[in-house]
């Protein structure tokens, strides 16, 4: 299911943290409770959470980017904090540092595990870099008009969301690209910027505290982040799940 969080007083929980399905980064420096909420969401899952900067900077989710195989950071990582993702993220995955001029690699790259979507103008070396370590298939593309494709998308292997301003026509070219249902919409209350206002990976996902009730289904919805598909060996939560639909089908028909 998908959560609501606040690091310090901001809602763009997706500047200062990075999601995978193998690990979760977060800045250093806010205050301990946003570490403590993604600690207890994976603590069963064997998902490291790690403390990290970049650059001496805390923005980790907008300088970043990778997916379950490997992370790529920029030419103005130290080799300290090089070193230490290295030794605490999982040994199968690679760190590369890239030396991409547009170096907020999270805003000009979107991906999952299969596809990534880069800006037209990023480097071709990066591009090959990109497709070596996180092993997927690049794309330049623009959403809704917009370069920044990290910025103004999300997806995992499941669905994503896209910049509200989307044409159908785009819409289903993205889709097919992707080979995943995508849905044009907004967080945090009617922001566009969806890779800054949440993280997701395939079972679960986190937004700010300004996001409505409306947005949170759409996004439960989209990334099927039902508790019933991450936990189908639960029977208890299984219950749970079938009873919720229950109510939820019966109330529809009292109302309707």
């Amino acid at each position: 299911m998908a959560k609501r969080c606040a690091f310090e007083n901001t809602n763009e929980i997706g500047v200062f943290c990075a999601l995978t399905n193998s690990y979760c980064l977060t800045g250093i420096g806010g205050s301990e409770n946003f570490y403590s909420i993604f600690q207890a969401e994976f603590q069963n899952d064997d998902l490291p959470v790690i403390h990290a900067t970049i650059g001496g900077c805390r923005f980790v989710g907008r300088t970043t980017v990778g997916n379950r195989r490997g992370l790529l950071v920029p030419s103005t990582t130290t080799d300290l904090e090089l070193q230490h993702l290295r030794n605490s993220l999982p040994d199968k995955v690679v760190v590369q540092r890239t030396e991409e001029r547009l170096s907020a690699l999270g805003n000009i790259i979107a991906t999952n595990d299969h596809v990534a979507l880069v800006h037209p103008d990023i480097d071709r070396e990066t591009e090959d870099v990109l497709s070596d370590v996180l092993g997927v298939e690049v794309f330049r593309q623009t959403v809704g008009g917009q370069a920044l494709v990290g910025s103004y998308s999300k997806f995992t292997n499941r669905g994503g969301m896209v910049h509200p301003r989307t044409t159908a026509e785009d819409l289903q070219e993205l889709s097919s690209l992707l080979q995943i249902p995508l849905v044009a919409g907004t967080i945090n209350r009617g922001s566009d910027v969806l890779g800054g206002g949440m993280v997701a990976n395939d079972w679960t996902a986190f937004c700010g505290l300004d996001t409505t009730g409306t947005e949170i289904s759409v996004v439960e919805s989209i990334f099927q982040l039902s508790s019933q598909t991450h936990n189908q060996n639960n029977p208890l939560q299984q219950g749970a799940s079938s009873i919720v639909t229950d109510l939820r089908s019966s109330l529809i028909d009292q109302l309707s």
